[in-house]
């Protein structure tokens, strides 16, 4: 046995010093069939509502991709999601196992404003690519924007400009705004109150209110609202937040002969769950999937009830958009190389179920539109009615603006 195992010892040091590969190594992937890796963050934990509707359309774009072949000559697209739990320091730490552990070659996702400004922070230090499919904060593209983050979701800015087309209209003068105090609640009333005053200099703000996300007292929100006396109220909740807020505010008459402007309230995931509840008559950006007949929109509808055995949300939608962007962005750079995914991003455009979205390069906002119109009921169920497709790509300010806007990189 010792003279066996001798022989055995010496055989292989004689491998070593030869310069022989072990077997094993022969087994590895080739990088040019290897499958090109997305590191995916959302808060699956902290809004199901939005995220699960999310993830459906992420993957049945990863599988339409990889059904026609792949990218790069036959690589497969390959997406390691994780759950941030809404947790910008979360975000983060996950952000940097995926790019050391995973070996992912670009990052997607996030749905919270502050988690998705963590998120694109830690990829202009660590030069990777991020294409945010949800956050909508301004700062995102603006003021803290950088060369490696882009956005696909219409920004609180684009949608209170759709909204604020509507308000103006209004005769109310006096007006109180309701909104989660964090960036993207902040952000929207900024914005609506700047845009709002712009065409309607007699207007006058009378009143604020600022719950935490996802912890709003209804009674004393309503009350203080109420006690302000205004022609017309701005909100911004949505999720558990909106229903409690509808609620209470039918209970004490909040909403009579007042007109609610609302971003979001008409999107299904935040809409239907209200069921007779629904306020009627608010004017809101949202999506009323069962109403849009154009073939780009009825095909990823057939689909998307093919595969999953039930109707699209907005997060459907924007995942899957997201991930066809992520796709076209790598397929257009010929290369996962960082720089070179970037530079393809810049003037990308891409179809979706809304029609082509383009990528601007001046700013890394994507020209996607928003749906406008009123809350309503349809065969029964709450919806949108009286609504119009408002393309983004009308609401954004001009170059010279956005350079005043956003840092030179």
């Amino acid at each position: 046995m010792n003279r066996r195992n001798t022989l055995h010892l010496i055989g292989a040091a004689a491998l070593l010093l030869s310069g022989a590969a072990p077997a094993v190594a022969q087994t590895s992937v080739p990088v040019s069939s290897a499958p090109i890796r997305v590191g995916e963050i959302n808060s699956y934990t902290g809004l199901p509502a939005f995220t699960i509707p999310y993830r459906n359309g992420w993957q049945m774009a990863v599988e339409e991709v990889n059904a026609g072949g792949g990218l790069l000559g036959g690589r497969k697209l390959e997406v390691v999601s994780r759950d941030d739990a809404g947790k910008p320091d979360d975000a983060v730490r996950i952000a940097g196992e995926l790019l050391s552990n995973e070996k992912v070659d670009l990052l997607s996702g996030t749905y919270f404003s502050n988690v998705g400004l963590a998120v694109a922070d830690f990829a202009a230090r660590n030069k990777v690519p991020f294409v945010a499919g949800e956050p909508l904060t301004d700062a995102m593209t603006w003021s803290k924007g950088n060369r490696y983050t882009w956005r696909l979701r219409p920004s609180t800015y684009m949608q209170a400009a759709m909204l604020v087309e509507e308000a103006a209209k209004l005769p109310a003068r006096r007006w109180a705004t309701v909104a989660p105090n964090y960036e993207y609640g902040q952000s929207a009333v900024n914005w609506f109150k700047q845009l709002l005053k712009a065409k309607r200099p007699d207007v006058e703000f009378v009143a604020e209110q600022w719950p935490a996300q996802g912890k709003l007292e209804a009674g004393p929100t309503v009350q203080a609202l109420a006690a302000s006396n205004p022609d017309a109220i701005f909100n911004v909740t949505f999720g558990a937040d909106l229903a409690k807020f509808v609620r209470e505010g039918e209970n004490r008459g909040l909403f009579e002969k007042r007109t609610v402007v609302s971003v979001l309230t008409g999107e299904p995931e935040y809409l239907e769950p209200l069921k007779d509840e629904a306020p009627q008559g608010w004017i809101v950006t949202g999506y009323p999937w069962s109403q849009i007949d154009t073939p780009d929109h009825k095909a990823f509808l057939d689909a998307y009830r093919k595969r999953f055995n039930e109707t699209p949300r907005l997060g459907s939608v924007v995942g899957y958009a997201m991930m066809k962007a992520v796709a076209a962005a790598i397929a257009k750079a010929g290369s996962t190389d960082p720089e070179k995914v970037v530079d393809a991003l810049a003037g990308l455009t891409i179809p979706s179920p809304f029609g082509p979205v383009t990528f601007r390069g001046i700013d890394h906002q994507a020209t996607m539109g928003a749906f406008v119109g009123k809350t309503g009921v349809k065969d029964g169920k709450p919806t949108m009615v009286d609504w119009r497709y408002a393309d983004g790509a009308a609401y954004l300010p001009p170059d010279d603006v956005v350079r005043t806007l956003r840092p030179a990189e």
